[in-house]
Formats: structure tokens, sequence, C-alpha cells
């Protein structure tokens, strides 16, 4: 019987099989310094394989680059025998029910970079929409601190976990001579790894201000291709301090408030919903909403619009709203768009009234609808966001340093399309305004998106209002966040569905060191083979490991049923069936073959006897050889 690995992939070990496939002629192997063979890559066979000069050493180049890049890079790669427990507790149902296992999102306590590598197996090339709003690294906020000095299995058994103090965050001044190194080696290694888990169609948002906007659209550039940047937005917030920030810093009225949204997709052939926003009453009153034609023909005012750059004239806005329009335009889009120009349509079929521009006479009007990311100056007013701070019945106030507009991130929703049984996914979760969104938007349209959030469990401050009502730690507010965010959505609008979350928590290995290194046991520690389990672990421990392992989803369906007295867990209507008890039967392991599940698990020490183990291949062999069969 095949074990289980129990840890993450060796993203590097992966990389290596990969070129191994294309080019099989350039691999070889060289002896290191303790006269050990070791792989390696014939780089001159690989020259001739791609035709281009592979290039190393000191020798310039051009290149973006910053102390412990190379390790940032590494430790990405680097596995981790760590894995998630579930909190029941702190879960909740799709219904809303506290403590119900139904609901098909997911809220992840613990270090994100561990987390996306627990998520790999599963979530591999899943995810519609990845939306961060990471630590500005504005002098104020904490930064994760990785170590790269520490040993790998060191950093397996370390990384992640903090002390009652929280100390794996650290504040990051500008007085820090790595101030911006240590910010860039915390962003490398995770956004290397969230692209992993875009689907092809998917796209990334990441929020961020002034102070990394530059070097954070290097490193995408980098990790996600510069060919996927598809726009910046800017989004302003209001800040009773905007006045003071305006005299201090010298900011422009412009640019003070302003935070960016940067946007890039999975690969450059990827189309972005268009999104729009209907007139108002108070739009219409509005002056500068109603625009106008001067039959201007400015070359700088012709930025590309749902894909469509005008030949002559540039785009303006009108007050109108025209159902028909926006019909017109989407027949445009699905029959037109990539055998003609808008110029060309309008020509042929006569609807230069009806679209988004403006004819260069002056005549007609347009779409009357505002397309929300288009131009890359358009601008989002973020309201400094205070629906958190809401009570409940014993007037107990949660709150949350400038929390994000949840409104802003379902327009982003919107505009990647993410839609039914999509995956949303946000890694620096903070006070979940994206759980908050995917739920308001899942109930205007009775949609099913699903979330994933991450956040490390960051310590509130002792003075803050948050602490003083019970909530020691970031997650505690985030969650907290859902529950009553899914409570007056529902009692608003009535709507079913999925109003709850699965509450994981990183963890260490469910597994002793024994399991991943059992040549190291020395002759008077072979009995601890006999167990290679911890003894505080569960068997619904053992399960979620094993759901990490086999990519089975963590939001799947989980039931227990009982076989011949032994417990048995079915996932996914018997996907999975996996068995931890111990003293398992001859007929135990028969009736699970006969359910002919896909995978069957079982503990490896499980068996009632030597004759049970000696038969175990025998018994699925005869009535279900298809079964993928495992232990640990």
């Amino acid at each position: 019987m095949d074990k289980l690995k129990m840890h993450t992939p060796n993203i590097a070990d992966e990389n290596y099989r990969k070129l191994v496939e294309l080019f099989p002629d350039a691999v070889t192997e060289i002896t290191d310094e303790n006269g050990e063979a070791i792989r390696a890559i014939d780089k001159d066979i690989l020259m001739q394989e791609i035709n281009a000069r592979v290039i190393g050493g000191g020798r310039q180049r051009y290149q973006f680059t910053w102390p412990d890049k190379k390790e940032a890079a590494i430790l990405a790669n680097k596995p981790i025998t760590k894995t998630l427990r579930l909190d029941k507790e702190k879960s909740v149902g799709r219904d809303g029910t506290p403590g119900k296992m139904d609901s098909e999102n997911i809220y992840i306590e613990g270090d994100n970079l561990d987390a996306l590598k627990l998520l790999q197996e599963t979530y591999l090339g899943k995810v519609k929409m990845i939306y961060i709003d990471p630590p500005y690294n504005t002098g104020n906020d904490f930064i994760y601190e990785d170590d790269f000095s520490q040993s790998a299995g060191e950093y397996a058994d370390n990384s992640g976990q903090t002390d009652e103090e929280g100390n794996r965050l650290v504040q990051n001044s500008e007085s820090n001579g790595r101030y911006h190194t240590d910010w860039l080696n915390m962003m490398y290694p995770r956004l290397k790894l969230a692209k992993d888990l875009l689907a092809e169609d998917g796209f990334i948002a990441i929020s961020i201000s002034e102070e990394e906007v530059t070097n954070l659209r290097k490193i995408c550039n980098e990790v996600l291709g510069e060919k996927n940047f598809r726009n910046t937005i800017f989004v302003r917030r209001y800040d009773k301090n905007l006045n003071l920030q305006f005299i201090e810093k010298g900011l422009s009225t412009m640019n003070v408030g302003l935070e960016y949204i940067l946007i890039y997709s999975k690969n450059p052939f990827s189309k972005m919903n268009a999104v729009y926003k209907p007139n108002t009453e108070e739009r219409k009153n509005k002056g500068y909403w109603k625009g106008f034609w001067n039959n201007a023909n400015r070359p700088t005012m012709r930025y590309e619009l749902l894909g469509v750059t005008p030949i002559d004239g540039q785009w303006k806005w009108m007050k109108e709203v025209s159902d028909e329009a926006v019909k017109n335009y989407m027949m445009y889009e699905e029959n037109y768009a990539s055998t003609m120009s808008l110029e060309e349509y309008w020509e042929k079929t006569g609807r230069k009234k009806r679209f988004l521009r403006r004819n260069p006479k002056g005549k007609g009007k347009n779409l009357g609808v505002e397309h929300w990311v288009a131009p890359s100056s358009e601008i989002l007013r973020n309201s400094n966001w205070s629906d958190l701070i809401v009570s409940n019945n014993g007037g107990i106030n949660v709150y949350f340093d400038n929390p994000k507009n949840p409104e802003v991130i379902k327009q982003i929703i919107k505009l990647f399309n993410v839609n039914n049984n999509d995956i949303v996914l946000d890694f620096f979760s903070g006070s979940a305004s994206t759980a908050h969104a995917t739920m308001q938007l899942n109930a205007k349209d009775q949609g099913n998106r699903k979330y994933i959030l991450v956040q490390l469990p960051e310590l509130t401050d002792e003075k803050s209002e948050a602490y003083k009502a019970g909530y020691k730690t970031i997650c505690d507010i985030g969650e907290e966040r859902i529950r009553r965010a899914g409570k007056k959505i529902k009692e608003e609008t009535g709507a079913d569905i999925d109003y709850g979350f699965r509450y994981f928590k990183v963890d260490s290995s469910n597994m002793r060191d024994v399991y991943y290194s059992p040549a190291d046991l020395e002759q008077g520690q072979l009995s601890l083979l006999s167990d290679n389990i911890k003894e505080d672990r569960t068997s619904e421990d053992l399960l979620i490991q094993t759901m990490l392992d086999l990519g089975i989803d963590l939001s799947s369906k989980i039931e227990t049923e009982e076989i011949d007295g032994k417990e048995v867990y079915s996932v996914a209507d018997g996907y999975l069936l996996a068995c931890f008890e111990q003293r398992v039967s001859e007929e135990t392991v028969i009736n699970i073959a006969k359910c002919h599940p896909f995978y069957a698990v079982f503990r490896d020490s499980g068996m009632n006897n030597d004759s049970v183990a000696t038969n175990f291949e025998q018994f699925f062999e005869t009535y279900s050889p298809e079964t993928v069969r495992r232990v640990l």
C-alpha cells in the first residue's frame, strides 16, 4: 500500500519535472562536494533548444532585484509539513447556524504563506478571482517577518507560528535600512504561490498605496507577466485627515487620499466584463454629468474602452440611459468586435445614436452609462467604511481601522465576471469585506460564488474598543463580521444563499517526525513505527490532512457512517472513504471496497491482524480494483 506524502508539494521538483518533459536531452548529473550525484541541467544544450543565451553570474542585464530575492523565491518553492485543522465551534452552517458543517466557504486562521502552500494541491488553477489588501508599508503598519536564515526543517516547524505577543509580525518603519527589501520579501513568495491558484481565465486585484505601488507593479510584472497587466484603478478615500496630509506632505488635491488597485490576468486573452453604473436622479442634476460634444479631435483622449480604441474624436458621457443601447452594444461585442471597429459597425448598421461615443459631427446621443474601469484615471469613491461598526443586542461594538468598502469589491467581482460556483480568494482578509461583498452579490442574483479567506491572528491593541469588547485578534473581528453581515443580508433579502463558512487553523502536521524520516531511526527507536500519528490528533484531523494531500475540495460534503462497527468518513458522496480506526477487520475492508470509492484511506497500523494487512490489496483487487488505496 502506498503512503500519503502528508506535506505540501515541492514546487522546485515540479518545475524540474516540467523542464525534463520539455527538454529531456538537457538533463544531466554532476557530483556535489560530497561526491554524491545530483540532478543538473546542461546549459549548452538548453541554449540550443530555446535558441537563446543563458546568462548568469555578474553579467549586466535588465532585472529588478533586491537583497534576499533569491531566498524569497526558494521560500515559495519549499515544502512544509503543516496541515489545516477544522474548528467546528467557530464554523457556521449555510443557513447561518453556528456549528453546522454544510457551508462551502472557507476561513483560514494562520500565516498566508503556509495557507497558500496547503491550498496548492486542491485549488491549483481553480480560483477565478484573487483580491488582496496587503500591508501598504506606510511605516505604521506591520509586515510578515519571514526568516530566510532557518534551515528547511526549522522553517517547516516554525513558519507561520506566533508567540503570545504575535511576534511574527513586525513594524517596518522608514528608518529601517531594509524598508523596501523586507516588504518585497514578504510579497514576492506569496504572489508566486497565488499565481498558480488562478484559473486560466482568472484575475488578481491588489490594493496598494503610493509607498509601494511602483515596486508592486515591478514584481507583478515579473511574477504574473507584464503582458498580463490590465489596468490601474484609482480609489479615493474620504478621510478626516486629508487636510492634514495636504499640509504635512505637500500633496496635490488630486493625489491626497488615493489608493491604487492593480489588475492582472492569468493570461492576456482573458476578457473583463463590462460593468455599468446607471444614472441616478442626483447625477442627472449635476451639470458635469450631462456632457457635450465640441467637435474636438484629440489623440491623447483615445484610450481603450471595452477593448475598443476610437479612430478619431474622444469619449464623452451623457445622462440618458438606454436599455436598447446596452443591448446593441452587447450585440456588437458578441458578433462583430473581432471583425470590425466600432466606426465600421456604426457605418454599416446606422446605430450611431445609440453607442458609447458621440459621432464626430456632434449629432445624436451616446449610451448614457458609465463604464467603471476602462480609463486608468477612473476614480472610485471608497468612503471611510463604517459598516463594520455595528452592534448586537447586547450593544457590543466591533471596530476595525480602515476596512475595505464592500461596494468596491463587488464592482471588482462583476468586472472579473465571477459567477456561479466560482471561487474568490483573499489571503489578507482583514475585516472580511470580501466575504461581505460576495454574500451581497449572491443575495442579489441568487448566485453561489464561494470565498476562501486567510488571516493571521494578529492581536488587537489592548486599548482598542475591539479588545475591550472581547475581540482579541483580527480573526475574531473577521469571523464576527461575516456572521453579522450574513444575518443582516438574510433578514433584508430572505435569499437562499450560503451565509456560513468552515473555519480552519494552520497547525503542525498530524504525523510524528518518524513518518517523514523513518530511515533516521536507531535500533532502540523502532517501537515508534507502531503508530506514527500524534497523540492529540483526532480522526477528523487526519481526514482534513488526507483531503489536502489528495487534492479534495475542503468544502466537500463530509458524512460519517458505520461499517461493521467502525467509523468511516464519506467525502463528496463516497468519492473518498476513510477509516482511521484501530483493529479494522477483513469484513470492514471488503465492505468499503464494495462501495467502489475513488480513494480509500486507512491507518497504516489499523489492521486487526497480519492476515488482514497481507490480504488488503487482494480484497480491493477482487471487489474494486479501480480504487486508489493509500495509508498513513
